[in-house]
């Protein structure tokens, strides 16, 4: 089979496309003859080496969201056949070497699903990273409810859109941030109620526009760095943030004089330790049927790629230039 691999850390041009055997699905594996996978900030990171921890063996093959058709099934597992549309985040990394960017891809068959119908692969592969840490923040650890003020960083972001469409689902009166009235409309058409244009309006304002100078219930920082304090100062006294970055200490103590939860999500957690990945399955089955029943739609960058574009993709990822997520199609799909 073709595989895009690395052999070193660098620039987008490391990719190298070359023959490498088709792998064998253990017993609990099935062999997913790839469609389509997209480009997450993890991907690129390991590509430069900023996450080195997390690539696989080298010559690696990266890339954990997958999208595409089952080829063959382990022995053991009985609820996915042959033939199936599936997706899933499941390679890529450490604790689950095989990425996707290859012809085919062996996958633990407890981090996938069925694929949404109404979804094509390029669309299917577009929202299995992102719902993951969506879902684990807003839900699994922030536990939102009926007529919470949640405030979600990034309105048009790969996570944050899929964020406030969650939240949106769960009822929720929802804000979003974001840069420039073109992304503040796309948040609109996803379902938010409250638009923020993070470059002209602060905290301290946006905060009394949407909640009376109260504060948000939960607050979902999808952007880390810097923004993780604008996150805990836009939070209610006793609030709840959720970050998918890590917290300075002046964080830690503003938070705390808050009463705040601070949640710090990770949903690589099941794949680098084999830790509870059936939940992963669990979500992306949930995830699917919420798309047929029209309460989730992925926001899929208009640039098209190839795996033979790869390092294109990245580039264009890394530059911050897309809408929503950058996915990338197999040649031959």
């Amino acid at each position: 089979m073709n595989a895009w691999v690395i052999d070193d850390f660098g620039g987008p041009e490391v990719f190298d496309k070359r023959e490498r055997p088709v792998p064998e699905p253990d017993d609990h594996e099935v062999l997913v003859r790839v469609h389509a996978t997209s480009v997450n900030p993890v991907d690129y990171k390991i590509r430069r080496g900023d996450a080195a921890g997390l690539c696989p063996a080298r010559p690696a093959v990266l890339h954990g969201d997958v999208a595409g058709i089952v080829a063959a099934v382990g022995e053991a597992v009985s609820d996915i056949a042959e033939g199936d549309a599936v997706y899933g985040c499941a390679g890529g990394f450490t604790g689950a070497p095989h990425g996707a960017l290859a012809d085919y891809m062996p996958c633990d068959a407890r981090l996938l699903a069925a694929m949404p119908e109404s979804l094509s692969a390029r669309e299917a592969a577009a929202l299995p990273l992102v719902t993951l840490t969506a879902w684990e923040a807003l839900l699994d650890k922030g536990d939102v409810r009926t007529l919470q003020r949640v405030l979600v960083h990034g309105a048009t972001g790969g996570v944050g859109h899929v964020g406030l469409q969650l939240a949106k689902w769960r009822r929720c009166e929802v804000a979003v941030t974001a840069s420039g009235q073109h992304k503040l409309n796309l948040g609109a058409d996803l379902g938010a109620d409250r638009l923020i244009d993070y470059e002209d309006e602060p905290v301290d304002d946006y905060v009394h526009r949407c909640t009376d100078g109260e504060g948000f219930d939960l607050v979902f920082d999808t952007v880390a760095g810097d923004n993780l304090r604008r996150s805990v100062e836009a939070a209610r006294l006793n609030g709840a943030v959720a970050t998918v970055g890590a917290a300075a200490d002046s964080v830690l103590r503003m938070a705390q004089r808050k009463g705040l939860s601070l949640h710090l999500v990770s949903m690589l957690i099941p794949m680098l330790h084999d830790f509870d990945r059936a939940h992963h399955g669990e979500i992306l089955q949930w995830t699917a049927d919420l798309v047929e029943e029209g309460h989730l739609r992925p926001l899929v960058d208009d640039r098209t790629f190839t795996f033979d574009e790869i390092g294109e993709a990245h580039a264009y990822a890394e530059a911050k230039k897309q809408i929503g997520k950058v996915a990338v199609t197999h040649p031959d799909a």
